[in-house]
């Protein structure tokens, strides 16, 4: 068995894996905003649940920059050099404890659910704020794995800013006053896929991903303004620079759930699964 865990800016989510790749048994908790607070939480649901089984790995997602375990910086929980490895040691006894940025398990598993193996693909999460992944051949790019495509700089409105001060979900709730599930005006749509449209613009002549996966709250809603930012990105990349492949991903809300269960299977050699 395997224990996910996707940590997320309000809520958490704990989940098993049978040795199948099942999905098994899922808990939520909201996400202390303090890191003591969340250590406490998790190592006790995860005593409580998984003490008397057999667990092969527990994988944790963390929203943000993860360095050799540690959480250098999670943006939307303000959480800066969280050891997060370091604090979940010893819950099941010698059990191996991984950790791994969000969207690049998002994007692990979104990837590998393919028909057709990409060369390189993109994962952008827009939801509170906006996260990548980029997969090449299958796996974690290790080359970019601490890349934040959420964090570049783009401009818009006249003002150079970071691509998800004005495009995450958040940001478009303080731009309009709704949350994407109420906005019904092609109009609006239309301006949500510009702004958009700027980080793509800088990110796919250096990246050329063959396809690009769209998940997080906003992705939801892809059919709403996939036209529209396709549109504007074809005829604003230079001609020579081909316009990816968009698609929806299949799981958002699962996205990292899944990905954690992949990490699994790429991380541990040993591993029966």
């Amino acid at each position: 068995m395997l224990v996910a865990v996707d940590t997320g800016g309000t809520k958490t989510l704990v989940a098993s894996f049978s040795e199948d790749g099942t999905l098994g048994e899922q808990t939520k908790f909201a996400t202390p905003p303090k890191q003591a607070d969340y250590v406490e939480k998790l190592r006790e649901l995860i005593t409580e649940k998984y003490s008397d089984q057999e667990v092969e790995a527990i994988i944790i997602a963390m929203p943000g920059i993860v360095k050799e375990g540690v959480a250098v910086w999670c943006n939307n929980l303000r959480w800066k050099d969280f050891d997060v490895k370091s604090a979940m040691e010893g819950v099941l006894g010698d059990t191996p404890i991984l950790v791994e940025n969000d969207a690049n398990l998002a994007g692990l598993s979104e990837t590998r659910i393919l028909k057709a193996m990409p060369r390189q693909s993109l994962y952008v999460t827009i939801s509170t704020g906006i996260g990548t992944g980029i997969i090449t051949d299958g796996h974690i790019n290790p080359a970019l794995r601490l890349s934040e495509g959420g964090r570049s700089l783009v401009e818009f409105d006249g003002v150079v800013r970071e691509w998800e001060s004005f495009a995450s979900g958040q940001a478009i709730h303080k731009a309009y006053g709704k949350y994407a599930r109420d906005i019904t005006s092609k109009q609006t749509w239309y301006q949500i896929s510009d702004r958009i449209s700027r980080g793509f613009l800088a990110i796919i002549p250096l990246l050329q991903p063959d396809i690009i996966i769209i998940g997080g709250s906003i992705g939801t809603y892809f059919d709403r303004f996939s036209s529209d930012l396709q549109g504007i990105l074809r005829e604003n990349l230079p001609p020579h620079i081909h316009c990816p492949t968009f698609v929806q991903a299949k799981y958002p809300e699962e996205a990292v759930i899944y990905g954690c269960y992949y990490y699994a299977l790429d991380s541990l050699d040993n591993i029966s699964i």
